[in-house]
């Protein structure tokens, strides 16, 4: 290891180095170029892990801010010197500016030294949020979903509807048809057009649908993605061997399943917090229906092999995703400093 400098002015060089930093920003455009779903997919695969041990993030605190709205505060730091990061991500959730053509959620993460504390990057935390979440649901369907998958049904049409299906068709490129449903069935119809056209994918079918009950009937895998107080799937139409895949609760009072599907299903979290928070399952607690040593794993001891996930082409298997804290995603890398070059 280098000497420290003994100069006066190498010593106010160096300093000058160390605090004259300017912060970067990552645009929503950074974020397209240099995470595709299946990059990002692999990447927590092989470093989640690896990392976990080290990451300390305390349960997210919500606010409510108005009698609809939510305020989310979300930190997340590591210990090791290999990854030497303190992270915050602040979630606005806005449900009502549907109407007026805006996304419920707005976010903004915040990077900082673990060193020294200074800011290093501000982050478009919506579109990270996209990603981060996807990917997570992307990487548990490899290890939940059954290999031969062919149909999917993305049950919301909102933001993260075409994130949840790039990445679940990067980690199961068997699916041949996705099907979308929208309480507002027009969203639906506009989202199957757009994955039509700009999506990429040879052979693949994008249809919508204001049947849900029948279009899970016929699923292999669905994702749900909405603000839902109402249970949307019913447990008695998930067919043999359908993988549900649950992202869009974080309060007691949401649900996007009812308690069949839970009692029906293999239950796996992306983290502890899921059981503290997702209303589906908080709801199943209360209701008798499952207790807490029902839920089989975490991502993580998916991953690791501690658990098994899908062990037949009959069960039915259940992710539920709160937001796991992925510092991972920040890591330096070749992709991260093209970024900041453009930013």
């Amino acid at each position: 290891m280098a000497s420290p400098p003994n100069n006066p002015k190498d010593k106010t060089s160096l300093t000058k180095k160390i605090t004259g930093r300017v912060p970067m920003f990552i645009t929503k455009e950074d974020l397209d170029s240099i995470l595709p779903h299946q990059y990002l997919i692999e990447h927590f695969q092989s470093s989640l892990s690896i990392v976990s041990p080290t990451i300390s993030s305390p349960m997210r605190q919500s606010h409510t801010v108005q009698p609809h709205s939510s305020l989310l505060l979300m930190p997340s730091w590591s210990s090791s010197p290999a990854l030497p990061y303190i992270g915050v991500k602040l979630v606005t959730h806005f449900p009502q500016n549907s109407a007026l053509n805006l996304p419920a959620i707005h976010a903004s993460y915040s990077l900082f030294s673990s060193t020294t504390g200074q800011t290093l990057t501000s982050i478009d935390g919506t579109t990270l949020t996209l990603y981060r979440t996807s990917c997570i649901s992307g990487l548990a369907t490899k290890y939940l979903a059954r290999p031969d998958s062919r149909v999917m049904v993305m049950v919301g049409a909102g933001a993260l509807g075409p994130h949840l299906i790039k990445a679940h068709l990067a980690a199961r490129p068997s699916v041949r048809k996705v099907i979308i449903w929208n309480r507002t069935e027009e969203r639906a119809k506009v989202l199957a057009d757009e994955m039509r056209k700009n999506a990429g994918m040879d052979g693949l079918c994008f249809e919508s649908t204001g049947n849900l009950d029948d279009a899970i009937s016929v699923a292999d895998i669905v994702s749900c993605a909405t603000n839902s107080e109402v249970p949307l799937v019913k447990g008695d139409k998930l067919k043999a061997g359908a993988y549900l895949n649950l992202v869009g609760s974080f309060k007691h009072s949401m649900r996007e399943c009812d308690d069949l599907a839970i009692k029906r299903g293999r239950v796996f979290v992306d983290s502890e917090e899921a059981l503290e928070e997702a209303g589906e399952l908080v709801g199943a607690f209360e209701r008798g229906v499952i207790d807490k040593r029902s839920i089989l794993g975490n991502l993580v001891d998916l991953i690791k092999g501690e658990v098994v996930g899908r062990r037949n082409e009959d069960e039915i298997t259940v992710f539920k995703s709160v937001g796991l804290q992925c510092s991972t995603l920040l890591q330096p890398s070749s992709r991260t400093r093209e970024a900041s070059e453009r930013s």
